[in-house]
Parts: structure tokens; sequence; C-alpha cells
């Protein structure tokens, strides 16, 4: 990068396909917004994921905002040729996208983001309102008192690393059935698992810089995105609750709202072979 950070990435996929950036949850890392399954069955797609600041093996990037993964993102495409392409962020990765949609519409087709927050400062929303108390608990810590928040993701980290299955367990009260369902499938299991240990593998400063910037000014307004954007989101998540979906929804002047009445957070997963192939399309209202 022009920084002298270094960025780490993977592709998959067919090289001259249609180029998909992926944008992963907090924590995570370049192996889990997509299981592999999904991606050998779309044979036509360019799938390109990388690990934010400070996860896997990408260098720290302190004080950034969520605004930076459109620069990284950019940064990227021009390193890999890449002229237009769509973006596909979940959880902590969605606002990313948002941000690539809203700072790159001259680059990015379309944008999907899948259970995604709404901005810390956004009117109108009761930000914490139906959020599980884990989370909540979580997030006021890294608000009030950021240097306890942040000894306490390092011990986190480390336990994680020894046994990436406590990340689950640490989140359990806000699983519904249908998550509990879904990440008690092998191949989801060990994705994430995978995933886990991977963003953490040396590490809690790409969740420690994740979680600040998701809670501090995004560096851009979502109701300035011009692009085409499907915002997904399960009504009975508890980590992003439906209230954030609405706002965004609301706000976003091109947003296709999709709501699953029983969807939870991890619910989401088993909705991207229809969002990878609305992302794929290409109709002429895209501009």
């Amino acid at each position: 990068m022009r920084d002298g950070r270094r960025l780490a990435f993977e592709e998959w996929g067919d090289p001259d396909g249609t180029p998909v950036v992926l944008l992963h949850d907090t924590p995570g890392c370049r192996l889990g917004t997509v299981p592999q399954d999904m991606m050998e069955a779309r044979p036509g797609v360019r799938f390109i994921a990388y690990d934010r600041p400070g996860y896997g093996d990408s260098d720290r990037g302190p004080g950034r905002r969520v605004a930076q993964a459109a620069r990284d993102v950019a940064a990227l495409a021009d390193a890999l040729g890449l002229g237009r392409f769509s973006v596909l962020g979940r959880a902590g990765g969605a606002p990313h996208a948002l941000a690539c949609a809203a700072l790159l519409p001259a680059r990015v087709r379309r944008a999907a983001a899948m259970a995604s927050l709404a901005p810390p400062a956004a009117e109108g929303l009761n930000w914490f309102e139906g959020m599980a108390a884990g989370s909540v608990e979580e997030r006021t810590r890294a608000l009030t008192d950021p240097v306890g928040f942040a000894d306490r993701l390092a011990a986190r980290a480390a336990a994680i690393r020894a046994d990436p299955a406590q990340l689950l367990a640490s989140v359990r009260d806000g699983l519904t059935d249908s998550d509990r369902r879904i990440v008690s499938v092998p191949a989801v299991s060990e994705m994430l698992l995978r995933t886990y240990r991977t963003a953490l593998r040396t590490s809690a400063y790409g969740w420690l810089d994740d979680t600040l910037a998701l809670l501090s000014d995004w560096g851009f307004d979502p109701a300035r995105i011009t692009r085409p954007v499907l915002l997904w989101h399960g009504a009975l998540d508890t980590f992003s609750p439906v209230g954030h979906f609405e706002w965004l929804a609301g706000r976003i002047p091109r947003a296709r709202p999709v709501l699953d009445p029983q969807g939870g957070h991890f619910s989401a997963l088993e909705a991207l072979p229809d969002v990878l192939d609305w992302l794929c399309a290409t109709p002429r209202t895209d501009g």
C-alpha cells in the first residue's frame, strides 16, 4: 500500500470471470465470507477477499475508519487490474461494503450488505434496541473504556487461538434457533473456526480497530450512495437488530431491501446464493 502497509488477499474462481470483492465479518479474515462450495458452484465468478488491517496477514492501520475500506479496495483492484466490480459484505463487513459503494461510484457496479449495522449517529434510531445483552455490554465497554476493552479483547483472542469454538460459545445468548442449526453444519462450523483462528493468529488489533471504527463516524453518508445496493437482513438478528436494516433501507436511494422474517444473524449464509446471483447479474439499469 502507499503508506507502507501490507494487505493480504486471496482469490478463487475464474480469473476472467465477473469480479466480486468480499468483505469479511468482525472478527474475521479473507477465508470467512463465502463458503468454498458456493464459490465452486459459480464458475463464471472471480472472488477476491482480503484481510482488513490488523487481521490475519495484513498489517495494522491504527485509528482507521470504515471509509478506509474504499481506499484499500481501490488499491487492491488497481493491483489486480480490475475495472468495475461488485462488493459483498456480511455483518461487520457490510458497512465496509457500503463505504465502497459510496466512495467508489465509478468502480463499484453493485453492492450487497448483509446483516449490516447502521452508523452510530443514525438520526432517529435507538442504536442498542433489540441487541443481545452481551453485544451491548461489549460495545458499551469499547466506547467508555477503550483501554480496558483492548486488554479484554487481547485475552479473548489468545483463548480463541487455542480454541476457536470459544468465540461462538461466548455469543450464545444472541444466537437464534436457526443460527444454532446453521453453525452446527460441519462445512459452516469448519469455515468459521478456521476464520477465527486465522483472523486472530497474531493479535486482536483487527478486532479492536474494527469495533472502534464501527462505533465511530464512518467517514461517509449512506444517503449519498448512488449504486444499486441489496440490503439483506434477518428479522430476529440480535447482533445487528432489524431497526438498523430499516434505517439503512429508508436512506440509501437505490436500496433493494430483503427481510427474512424468521432469519437470524447467521441466516445470511443461507441467503448467499440468491445474493450472489443478484450481484453477478448484468441488467442494463446499473448505469
